[in-house]
C-alpha cells in the first residue's frame, strides 16, 4: 500500500489543494484548515449550505493567504498577534480566532453574495480534539473534528460503481489517499505508519451533504450522490460513514508515493 494522493484545504470549505509532500504539524497538515468563514453570528459557515465555496482557491502560506476567484485575486496577511479577535461557534465548539483584515470581508462577501467574515487561527486559537477520543491535550484546526482524513482509493472506485461514476476523492474532503489495499480496509486499521511517521485511527468520518456538491462546479448533484449510494451500503450507528479520523503521533514529512503499513 502507499500513498497516491494528498491534499490540504487552507480554506476550510474552498478548493483543495493538492501536494506532493506534507508537513504534519501538531494541529494536522501545515496550512490545512487554519482559516475559515463565519456568519453575522460568529458561526462558521460551509460548503453545506454554500457550495459555492469548493470554487474559491485559497493557498496559505506563512506570511497570510492568497485567494483567487474567477480570475480575481486577494492577498491577505496574516492577522497580527494584536489583532481583533472574535469568539467564533464550530460545532459545539468556541474559539478565539483572530480576525482578517475588513477588506477581506467584503471582496469575499461580494463574490460569494452574502456576508461572511474571515477569520484565522493562530497559536492563541486553541481548540482541542474531542476528549472521547483523543488526549485532552491534543489540538486540532478548524477542522470538523481531526486533524487528519483518510480515505482508500477502492473505496472511492465502489461507491462510483454503485452511483453510476462521476465522483472523485475530493468530494470527500481527504488529506490523505492510499492505493493498495480493499475498500474500505481503512475501516479496521486503528495503528499505522506512513513513512517514518506514526497514525492512530480514532473513528470513522460520519458523512453530510456535503458529499454531493460537485469539487468543480459548486452544484448539488442532482441524484443526491453518492450520499443516496452510501446509504445502502455504508449506514451504521454512528451514521453514514466513509474514510476515518487520524491523529499523527508527533511531527514529521509525509509524500506521495510513501508505504503505509498497519501496524495493528
Amino acid at each position: 500500500m502507499h500513498v497516491s494522493q494528498l491534499f490540504i484545504h487552507p480554506l476550510k470549505s474552498a478548493a483543495g489543494l493538492s501536494l506532493e509532500s506534507m508537513l504534519i504539524e501538531p494541529r494536522g497538515p501545515q496550512h490545512d484548515r487554519r482559516w475559515m468563514l463565519i456568519d453575522d453570528n460568529g458561526r462558521f459557515v460551509s460548503g453545506r449550505e454554500l457550495g459555492a465555496l469548493v470554487k474559491l482557491s485559497a493557498i496559505g502560506t506563512t506570511r497570510g493567504l492568497q485567494l483567487a476567484w474567477q480570475g480575481e485575486t486577494l492577498q491577505v496577511p496574516r492577522p497580527a498577534n494584536d489583532a481583533p479577535r472574535y469568539r467564533v461557534s464550530l460545532w459545539k465548539d468556541e474559539i478565539n480566532a483572530a480576525l482578517a483584515e475588513p477588506a477581506a470581508h467584503g471582496w469575499l462577501s461580494q463574490r460569494l453574495q452574502r456576508p461572511v467574515r474571515l477569520v484565522y487561527m493562530d497559536e492563541q486559537a486553541a481548540r482541542p480534539a474531542d476528549p472521547k477520543y483523543a488526549d485532552p491535550r491534543q489540538e486540532v484546526s478548524f477542522a470538523d473534528g481531526f486533524p487528519l482524513l483518510l480515505v482508500s482509493e477502492a473505496a472511492v472506485e465502489e461507491v462510483n460503481q454503485k452511483a453510476g461514476g462521476g465522483i472523485d476523492a475530493r468530494r470527500f474532503r481527504p488529506n490523505i489517499v492510499v492505493s493498495g489495499c480493499a475498500a474500505h480496509a481503512e475501516d479496521s486499521w486503528k495503528r499505522l505508519r506512513i513513512g517514518e511517521l506514526e497514525f492512530h485511527n480514532v473513528k470513522p468520518c460520519v458523512r453530510c451533504v456535503f458529499t454531493t456538491v460537485d469539487a468543480d462546479s459548486g452544484e448539488r448533484d442532482p441524484r443526491g450522490e453518492p450520499l443516496r449510494s452510501l446509504k445502502e451500503y455504508r449506514r451504521s450507528e454512528r451514521g453514514i460513514t466513509f474514510g476515518v479520523n487520524l491523529i499523527a503521533v508527533g511531527a514529521g514529512r509525509i509524500a506521495l508515493g510513501n508505504r503505509v503499513t498497519v501496524l495493528e
